[in-house]
């Protein structure tokens, strides 16, 4: 699922650079004057107490989150708009296969095939037999190992292919933890009534979906596979030290990886996932790995067998019989996110072509709905954020000439695309029927699969997309040194080419800047300019960097959300430090606009900075159930929309001189405490 956390934090949008030798383009602003609705605000609040509510408590007052969704917000806009536009292509696709041609064909197919209710329940559990009898028929815990390494089935380890690490110009096979019902570790091991409630929840869950299969004593079998999980879940590492590149990339050979954890058949894994001998693996997770080998071997196998055959249910269970989609909705929406309502059944059919036949839907979708002026002008923009975070690189005080010099060649090579990829996914392999949702399903999950394979052998291709242009998110890759902004970002709320440029450059500049931030933070600056995973600081540099990131972990750290549940300020460490960067980017680019142009003028009694400001707390736009919102903050690397503003600004010394923000303020922080990366 996507979080607003993680829509606005890459997001790339583009008005800005087109802006560039004008005060403020011909044309209304899409929001109020300037491209702000100052009827958001709640001018009750004082700006240094609690910049988000002073912009936008007003909203936040009169939203409703609608009953289907997780959040409400200024991205949900968005995403609704780019979900009508595909289901009208979608339902188009459908309703006539002979004008489709062959890849609209299978787009309307699968669409259909997924609307077809009535052919779902008549065909009922029958659709399952194949798959659960494939693991009836397991003899063996290497047979069970061997159905760990087939698509479809979940495995303690994951087994997959990336770029190499030490090596980005070439693929590596790689094998990480895996194998849990719940979202993570947390569920399992957490006290209190709020955990133990949702433990006992999924044990109901579990038996549930087993009934509706017709499992054998369900409940026996739910808490033999729960126990299992647990043991599972003990060894996993947590999510702010699986996102430690350092730790996690360790090259073995197949063989090493034998010694391991030699209760797996590696070889005959690997084979089995059409790997071959792989002379390299890298290896993540290595003491989960070890731990799943010995459960692997002290875990009976009817025990094994169950696991993989609730998780079968699990993971395909939305594409059943509605009681197997409703009890999915129930325990994991409803139950561990307080979502009320299941979204309507064509809205989810949109999602399953966007996730199955993507890039087939995004050709459509590009042709239909992506203006070449967002390209262009986007392209405009990330030229001038390059430009502010060079100028901040060469004032950095604290970064030394050997790692300024390296870091100014990193940003000279990064490569934004934008829009649409170059070359589209070639779908005529896959075979779609009307008629087999489920073999759909899973016959999809392999073919993503074999393309990965096919690639293996070959040179990494970098002109691949990990999104679809309809999907409205953006990211950057350190192992390829690119940021990649879809088509679907790149419009209306967010590119407005008749909106202030301050609120530009507020608002679309500071993602744009957070995104390029993140070849510089954390994680993120381990990685040369080629993608290399290479320590290119100095010893100096590197420790002067690390004592400011570790004091706005701390800052981050004493945030608590949700009652007994904190802000995780390692976990979170990349995107605060890209959210930080991000803004003093994007300031600098607006004051660089400003030189050129001239102080603007004042509207609707704001002033050019507090603009620029308003307009950056504006993009996080955002209110979240509290189920979701505590999911996102055990399992998910960027903090709460809240603390993206009121986290980062009170660091921004531009902040304070533009609201005046003075001692006695809530958010006020001296200035030897404000934390300052670039």
């Amino acid at each position: 699922m996507k979080l607003k956390t993680l829509i606005l934090a890459s997001a790339a949008v583009a008005a800005v650079g087109g802006l560039s030798g004008t005060a403020l383009a011909a044309g209304k602003a899409k929001f109020g004057t300037w491209g702000y609705d100052a009827t958001s605000m709640d001018a009750s609040v004082r700006p240094g107490d609690d910049f988000f509510k002073y912009v936008n408590g007003g909203w936040d007052q009169r939203t409703q989150i609608a009953p289907d969704r997780t959040s409400a917000g200024v991205d949900v806009v968005l995403t609704d708009e780019a979900e009508r536009q595909v289901h009208e292509i979608v339902e188009r696709l459908a309703k006539d296969r002979i004008k489709a041609g062959p890849g609209g064909q299978r787009v309307g197919d699968l669409y259909a095939a997924w609307m077809d209710e009535k052919g779902i329940e008549a065909r009922g559990a029958a659709p399952l037999k194949p798959f659960l009898a494939k693991i009836a028929a397991v003899k063996t815990k290497e047979q069970v190992a061997e159905l760990f390494a087939t698509r479809g089935y979940t495995s303690p380890v994951g087994i997959g292919v990336t770029p190499d690490l030490d090596d980005p110009t070439h693929y590596v096979t790689t094998v990480g933890q895996g194998g849990l019902g719940l979202p993570n570790r947390d569920y399992y091991l957490r006290e209190g009534v709020k955990f133990e409630a949702f433990r006992k929840a999924y044990r109901d869950y579990v038996i549930r979906i087993q009934t509706l299969a017709g499992v054998k004593n369900p409940a026996a079998k739910a808490d033999a596979i729960i126990a299992l999980e647990t043991k599972i879940a003990q060894a996993h590492w947590t999510p702010e030290r699986s996102r430690d590149v350092e730790q996690t990339n360790n090259p073995m050979s197949l063989e090493k990886l034998q010694a391991l954890a030699p209760q797996f058949p590696w070889g005959p894994m690997m084979s089995r996932a059409g790997l071959g001998a792989p002379a390299k693996i890298r290896v993540r997770q290595t003491t989960e790995i070890s731990t799943a080998g010995e459960l692997l071997s002290s875990t009976p196998l009817a025990t094994w067998k169950a696991y993989l055959a609730y998780h079968f249910l699990r993971t395909h269970a939305q594409y059943l019989p509605r009681a197997f989609d409703q009890a999915n909705f129930d325990f994991f929406s409803h139950t561990l996110r307080d979502v009320p309502m299941q979204r309507e059944r064509w809205k989810r059919g949109v999602e399953l072509v966007n996730r199955d036949l993507g890039e087939e839907v995004g050709r459509i979708y590009v042709a239909e709905h992506f203006p070449p002026e967002a390209e262009r002008q986007t392209s405009e923009l990330v030229a001038n954020l390059r430009a502010a975070y060079g100028e901040r690189f060469q004032a950095s005080a604290w970064m030394d000439e050997a790692t300024r010099k390296a870091a100014l060649l990193k940003l000279s090579t990064f490569d934004p695309r934008l829009g649409h990829p170059k070359t589209y996914i070639d779908y005529s392999g896959l075979k779609v029927s009307r008629a087999d949702l489920l073999g759909d399903a899973v016959r999809s999950e392999r073919f993503e699969w074999a393309l990965q394979l096919k690639r293996f052998p070959k040179p990494v291709d970098k002109s691949l997309w990990n999104m679809v242009p309809q999907e409205v998110d953006a990211y950057y890759s350190p192992l390829t040194n690119q940021i990649t902004f879809p088509a679907a970002i790149l419009q209306a709320p967010y590119f407005d080419p008749n909106a202030d440029p301050a609120a530009n450059y507020g608002g679309e500049g500071g993602v744009i800047g957070h995104e390029m931030g993140h070849g510089f933070d954390d994680q993120g600056r381990h990685y040369d300019e080629t993608g290399k995973l290479r320590d290119w600081w100095t010893a100096a540099a590197a420790k002067a960097f690390s004592a400011r990131a570790a004091v706005l972990g701390k800052q981050f750290d004493a945030y608590e959300p949700v009652p007994g549940v904190h802000i995780n300020g390692k976990l979170t460490m990349g995107e605060n430090l890209g959210d930080l960067g991000g803004i003093e980017a994007a300031y600098a680019a607006w004051r660089r606009y400003v030189a050129q142009h001239g102080e603007p003028p004042v509207i609707d009694g704001f002033t050019g900075d507090q603009r620029f400001f308003i307009a950056y707390a504006q993009s996080w736009q955002d209110k979240v159930r509290e189920g979701a919102l505590r999911q996102q903050l055990l399992t998910n690397p960027h903090s709460p929309a809240e603390y993206r503003v009121n986290g980062i600004v009170r660091n921004v010394d531009a902040w304070y001189a533009a609201f005046n923000v003075k001692p006695g303020d809530k958010l006020y922080l001296p200035p030897e405490q404000r934390v300052h990366v670039w």
